[in-house]
């Protein structure tokens, strides 16, 4: 059984005992959920709509944290003397997929 989750503006097709990085996470609990998208189970029957999933469940345990890498962004005007060098640095959460209900 599979599910489809969307967290930090991005959608992730997660299993049981998948660990995944998402975007950080504002409060820092043992324990998150999801509310999925769309559900298939063992069978290959896929159950989508927020009249059959409102009762959904997707359980998570949150394994750490962690920083991705650094990206450079570097201005540059020509003739006029202009550099700017700035850059971004993307906190990450690490969670364990611990259980999908339907």
């Amino acid at each position: 059984m599979y599910a489809v989750i969307r967290a930090g503006g991005k959608q992730y097709k997660v299993a049981k005992g998948d660990v995944i990085e998402i975007e950080k996470l504002k409060d820092s609990n043992d324990k998150v959920e999801f509310t999925p998208l769309v559900v298939v189970d063992d069978k290959g029957k896929s159950t989508a709509g927020k009249s059959a999933l409102s009762k959904a469940k997707v359980t998570a345990k949150v394994v750490g944290a962690s920083k991705g890498p650094k990206v450079e962004v570097s201005k540059h005007r020509n003739k006029t003397g202009f550099r700017r060098n700035t850059g971004h640095r993307q906190h990450y959460t690490t969670v364990e997929i611990s259980d999908i209900k339907l």
